[in-house]
């Protein structure tokens, strides 16, 4: 009983400390397409954000179409559940 306390506890604590995003769509913002592109080149900008100051995830963006943009780009450059499914 007392983990699960101390567990909630430190949940609230950190969640606390988290920056809302910025609100409202932007004008400018990334959309669907550039969510795609993200999510394709993700392991890339990755492997360059060792190395450089690159964002993985772009900051605004316009909500969910780039959300639905990136995940595509993901599961198509990562093969989705299909790469497992072969096998």
């Amino acid at each position: 009983m007392r983990i699960a306390l101390a567990v909630i506890v430190l949940m609230l604590v950190l969640a606390g400390c988290a920056e809302p995003a910025p609100g409202g769509v932007q004008p400018g913002a990334p959309g669907f397409l550039y969510g795609l592109a993200h999510g394709f080149l993700l392991l890339f900008t990755f492997i360059a954000s060792f190395f450089a100051d690159v964002a993985v995830y772009a900051t605004p963006n316009n909500g969910w179409p780039y959300d639905l943009g990136f995940l595509i780009g993901v599961m198509v450059f990562f093969g989705g559940s299909a790469g497992s499914a072969r096998r």
